[in-house]
């Protein structure tokens, strides 16, 4: 038996595989993975495929990007995330009130403690008085 019945493939293209190992469309993805490595460290490794793409169109390489996408995750390149500034957390007052600031400066202080049975204030000054007691 031959090696091509065996294989269960034809003489003809086994012999062409032979003599050129590399086929045509593997030759183009290699050109067009040096091309997008460049566009990829131009943009300062934050372009994806979409925009790698796009600059290969502008050069004139006509390619889908669903091709680039392929070429590129075969090859481990993918686009910087997180590219965005820092967004302010919500809840946390940007500036300090000016109730903040007038305690602070007349030494008014607060501790917070806990509810007592008899449904009072659970914030009472340092000096011992409830909150909810009233000085007539």
């Amino acid at each position: 038996m031959t090696m091509c019945r065996v294989l269960n493939v034809a003489r003809a293209g086994f012999y062409a595989w032979l003599h050129n190992p590399v086929s045509a469309r593997d030759k183009d993805n290699q050109r067009l993975l040096t091309l997008i490595r460049d566009s990829y460290s131009l943009s300062g490794g934050v372009y994806g495929y979409r925009r790698v793409h796009g600059d290969l169109n502008e050069i004139g390489e006509t390619c889908g990007k669903n091709r680039v996408s392929r070429i590129m995750q075969l090859n481990l390149i993918k686009a910087v995330r997180g590219f965005k500034a820092p967004r302010r957390i919500a809840g946390r007052p940007s500036v300090v009130g000016k109730r903040t600031v007038r305690a602070v400066l007349t030494g008014m202080c607060y501790s917070a403690g806990r509810t007592t049975r008899q449904g009072r204030s659970s914030l009472t000054r340092l000096t011992g008085q409830s909150a909810m007691t009233s000085s007539t």
